[in-house]
């Protein structure tokens, strides 16, 4: 009988506790959990002070929002979940139609003061307004979280450079002694959760994200767990709008050997080309950071390149002043032909002249001869035929002098202009330019082929 009345019993309070209507106000009034009980949200919720409150922390990233390598920034979206005890809160979900956790709003209870040691600046995402707490009296917060943190950047290979950005997790203000850091997940389990919940990347290639906790040396120290980010740039962009270019530009420089060196147009065009390249410097410039303690091989590369380029522009100056050498003293020559033929002009003239006033004279002579002699009608035609006879052998002899001299002038002008004729062929500084381009550009060749070779043998294994 007695058993009997047992089960009755047990049956109709079970009828009856199926039939209640629960509500999570019920939890909270059983808590006594409002907004003006101090003991919730004042302390930390240990009923000994000497124990220490044990924070459980994971952090996924969600998406990877920006670099910004000139201020050495970097930006990730990443969800942080927080779990600790609250010695407070406990129920049993029996008497409270099986509800084992109720989600609160996050100022009414304690929460750890955790912070990022890299955060910059606040964070922009608005915090999560409930947390979780469940029976046993476990208490969960998540957030999302838009960081701005520093980072030191390493950008020696870029753009085929892997960052590495830490997000340090600590207390502000409570030391070891009251609350101690453990990571829920290892390395490999944050890595793979973060692949899987990943969105954006921007530019970059996650690789992974390893978690490394610090734990105090003393209780008078904080533990510290690091999340490192470690990520790999996507260099095809750089590649197509900067290497690329730049290796263009020095293909073009190369193929000006093959313009003449006698006209400015390849001295303007190498100019030009030098231009751009300095161009491309300045956007370089705007994107690397002023603070790195090592020169980025990029910057080699294109300060390589411009002084590879301005050699041979050097070089384009020399051969246009060694050929323009040789054009002026070629114009010298040309002056002293000029003159020189001036010269003997001006000297045939001359005795051409004294021929033609000789030949005055001695007709004057003749007919004064002819004019004073009064004798018979013989001996002045006799006279006469005398006459004519050595004016004509005086002629003669003039004419052959001048023409002995003519034709040694001649001589003289053809044996002096011909050596000038040929010494302008051989063009001693034209062949000596000719040399000294074809070594340049043998040497040119050489040295642009060995420079680029050890660039990108570093950019790959260094």
């Amino acid at each position: 009988m007695i058993l009997a009345g047992s089960l009755l019993l047990l049956f109709l309070s079970d009828g009856v506790n199926s039939q209640r209507n629960c509500t999570y106000q019920d939890v909270l009034d059983h808590l006594n959990l409002t907004r003006h009980n101090e003991r919730y949200f004042m302390t930390r919720p240990v009923k000994d002070y000497k124990r220490h409150t044990e924070v459980h922390l994971e952090v996924l990233l969600y998406a990877i929002l920006d670099v910004v390598e000139k201020e050495q920034k970097f930006i990730p979206y990443v969800w942080s979940v927080m779990r600790w005890h609250n010695d407070y809160i406990s129920w049993n979900p029996s008497q409270f139609c099986g509800i084992d956790n109720v989600s609160l709003p996050t100022e009414i209870l304690w929460k750890p003061d955790l912070t990022i040691e890299e955060m910059t600046e606040k964070d922009k995402a608005p915090p999560s307004p409930y947390l979780t707490i469940n029976n046993e009296g476990d208490v969960e917060v998540q957030n999302d979280l838009v960081l701005v943190s520093t980072c030191r950047m390493h950008i020696y290979k870029f753009p085929f450079d892997i960052q590495s950005c830490n997000l340090s997790f600590k207390s502000v203000i409570y030391t070891a002694k009251d609350i101690r850091l453990l990571a829920s997940d290892n390395s490999s389990e944050a890595t793979e959760w973060s692949r899987e919940v990943m969105r954006t990347q921007y530019e970059w290639l996650f690789i992974n994200m390893k978690v490394t906790t610090i734990n105090a040396s003393d209780l008078l120290s904080q533990d510290i767990i690091v999340y490192t980010i470690n990520m790999k740039r996507r260099s095809a962009l750089y590649i197509v709008n900067f290497i690329l270019p730049i290796l263009f530009f020095l293909c073009l420089d190369m193929a000006s050997f093959l313009i003449s060196d006698s006209s400015g147009e390849k001295l303007s065009f190498q100019v030009t080309v030098l231009l751009a390249i300095t161009v491309l410097q300045l956007i370089l410039n705007d994107i690397l950071p002023s603070s790195s303690n090592s020169i980025p091989l990029i910057a080699i590369y294109c300060i390589g390149i411009f002084a590879l380029m301005m050699l041979s522009l050097l070089e384009t100056i020399l051969m246009m002043y060694l050929t323009e050498k040789d054009n002026m003293q070629h114009d010298d020559e040309t002056d002293k032909d000029q003159r020189f033929s001036g010269d003997c002009n001006r000297q045939g003239r001359v005795n051409f002249d004294n021929f033609h006033a000789e030949m005055q004279d001695w007709t004057e002579n003749g007919c004064i001869y002819n004019v004073a002699a009064e004798t018979p009608a013989e001996l002045q035609s006799m006279a006469i035929e005398h006459n004519s006879s050595t004016r004509l052998v005086g002629e003669s002899h003039v004419l052959e002098k001048v023409s002995a001299e003519l034709r040694e002038m001649e001589k003289t002008l053809t044996l002096l202009l011909g050596n000038r004729k040929v010494d302008y062929k051989s063009g001693y500084w034209t062949r000596v330019a000719k040399r000294v381009n074809k070594v340049f550009f043998i040497s040119y060749v050489i040295m642009v082929s060995v420079f680029l070779t050890v660039l990108f043998l570093k950019w790959n294994y260094a």
